[in-house]
């Protein structure tokens, strides 16, 4: 069986696993919820990155279309004429460096040089194309070897006649792919199966470093795509982790604490008997009492089990007090009372025989017993005689003694269970006027090896007597202490000697193989236990 101090330190224990373990998830789950947070923000700045890199190269190409369209018209005239009209063009668009025209493959007018004569292969491998082109190459002709990019316009008549625009490329770059650390470490513009990057200038391919991952994104306009390379946004967002553990630590706390609040009640004994009541876990055994003269059962004394399946046995000296202590005794006396009348079947329908039920102190407030009594009992028009035992665990004078006369009129004994053990005042036995002592099984089992306990035993046999009260002998274990309290006048033995307590299915059976029934006189049975 369970100890009252097993219990409550394992439901102690088990509060602070839960409210530890709510704590470490909800800081799990804030870091968790910041790191998702931080990464996602990570890599919309970089799809942010890349999308103004683009949107700024759009807005640079864009109005190229419009020059080719009016350039293309001006192939095939002397570029004397063309000259003018080109280089109003270039001078109107700072990231245009010049604009020449093809005719027949063959680089015939520069924005820049003016007349010229040579093929365009030789300056642009790829060129003449019949498609249009957007091309990254190097400068062959004013600035050596600076990148430069590409924009070839053909003549839609299916001719190596075309106009070739060369833009600024390095400008470019320095307005739209300056990277943004720690973001964005490295951005590349790609056109072509080329890259340019920068800073940097051309490079034949794009490698990456150990660490670090690339993000690609296409024009939908232009065939060019930009490519931002940097640290991954999981790693700097796990980088940047350890800034929110504070914050997470805080509400982690707050959290745990606003658990133990909740799980006061949910996670306690009160809350476990509660349960047990709910899920009946409880059952009702019951201890026969017995006429230390005939041996004849004249009542039985009610008796409370409980089967946790979450902790086994508990012991009624474990549970009871702890019920007590969480003013859940009455809703145990209510399931009692309701178990008697359930099965008033199985008891002999004599008022000769009587039931016991334990009952606290506390029940008796504000007449409390006496509403679950109308409302369990009375109902039931038991002919057994109902004897409430008080224990004296409680503090018997603030017992309301209107409701202890109240009960007497409604033909209800009460008795005092464990006498002389605990808070034993000679005084109330005059105003609470019981029926019954109970001697409690420490004095009993002292008969014969104690001397000063037997004296004690004899003390309160005698004390009864003087006031009338009858007496009960509880804990009767051995043939010696059944006759020694026969022999000094106690009526009524309850113990081991006679029958464990039993569940309430199987009295039936016990009763029927301990005895004939009683005898008696006139057609009438004769009284075995005088009750007031």
């Amino acid at each position: 069986m369970q100890t009252a101090q097993r219990i409550i330190k394992g439901y102690r224990r088990r509060r602070f696993i839960v409210c530890a373990a709510m704590a470490v998830l909800v800081l799990f789950l804030t870091l968790s919820v910041r790191y998702i947070a931080e990464r996602n923000l990570n890599e919309q700045r970089v799809q942010g990155f890349n999308e103004r890199a683009i949107i700024t190269i759009e807005n640079i190409l864009a109005p190229l279309d419009e020059v080719s369209a009016d350039v293309t018209r001006l192939v095939g005239m002397p570029c004397e004429a063309a000259l003018l009209r080109m280089r109003e063009h270039v001078a109107r668009m700072q990231t245009l460096r010049s604009i020449t025209l093809i005719k027949d493959g063959v680089l015939y007018c520069s924005s820049i040089f003016g007349s010229r004569n040579v093929p365009v292969s030789q300056l642009q491998p790829r060129l003449p194309d019949s498609s249009p082109l957007l091309l990254l190459s190097t400068d062959s002709s004013l600035l050596k070897g600076s990148p430069i990019l590409v924009s070839w316009h053909p003549l839609a008549d299916g001719s190596q006649n075309g106009v070739m625009e060369i833009v600024n490329i390095e400008m470019l770059t320095g307005l739209m792919s300056e990277p943004e650390r720690p973001w964005v470490s490295r951005a590349v513009l790609n056109v072509a199966g080329s890259h340019l990057e920068y800073g940097k200038g051309l490079l034949a391919q794009v490698s990456v470093n150990k660490g670090l991952v690339s993000h690609e994104m296409a024009s939908e306009k232009f065939p060019f795509s930009i490519i931002s390379i940097g640290p991954s946004a999981g790693d700097l967002a796990l980088k940047n982790l350890p800034t929110q553990f504070p914050l997470a630590l805080i509400l982690s706390m707050l959290i745990g604490y606003i658990t133990w609040l909740a799980t006061a009640n949910r996670m306690s004994f009160s809350w476990e008997i509660n349960l047990g009541l709910a899920s009946r876990e409880f059952e009702v055994f019951c201890q026969p009492l017995l006429n230390a003269r005939n041996q004849q059962c004249v009542g039985v004394e009610l008796l409370l089990r409980w089967n946790n399946p979450r902790q086994g046995w508990i012991s009624p000296e474990v549970f009871i007090p702890l019920a007590e202590q969480q003013n859940l005794i009455a809703p145990l006396t209510r399931f009692v009372l309701d178990e008697a009348v359930r099965h008033l079947d199985m008891f002999p329908k004599s008022r000769d025989f009587h039931i016991g039920v334990n009952v606290a102190a506390s029940h008796f407030h504000n007449g409390e017993i006496i509403g679950d009594l109308k409302r369990y009992w009375f109902p039931s028009n038991a002919i057994q005689p109902l004897m409430l035992e008080l224990t004296e665990r409680d503090a018997l004078p603030d017992v309301d003694h209107r409701v202890v006369r109240a009960l007497h009129r409604l033909g209800v004994s009460l008795a005092i269970d464990d006498f002389g053990t605990g808070q034993s005042s000679l005084a109330y036995l005059e105003t609470l006027s019981p029926d019954v002592l109970k001697i409690d099984k420490s004095f009993t089992a002292a008969i014969g090896t104690d001397a000063v306990n037997s004296t004690v035993t004899d003390i309160i046999i005698a004390l009864a007597q003087r006031l009338g009260i009858d007496l009960v002998a509880e804990g009767v274990e051995t043939p010696e202490q059944a006759e020694y309290l026969r022999n000094h006048g106690v009526d009524i033995l309850q113990g081991y000697l006679f029958a464990r307590p039993m569940p309430l299915k199987e009295f039936p059976r016990w009763l029927e193989g301990r005895s004939p029934p009683p005898p008696h006189h006139n057609g009438h049975a004769v009284p075995v236990i005088p009750l007031h």
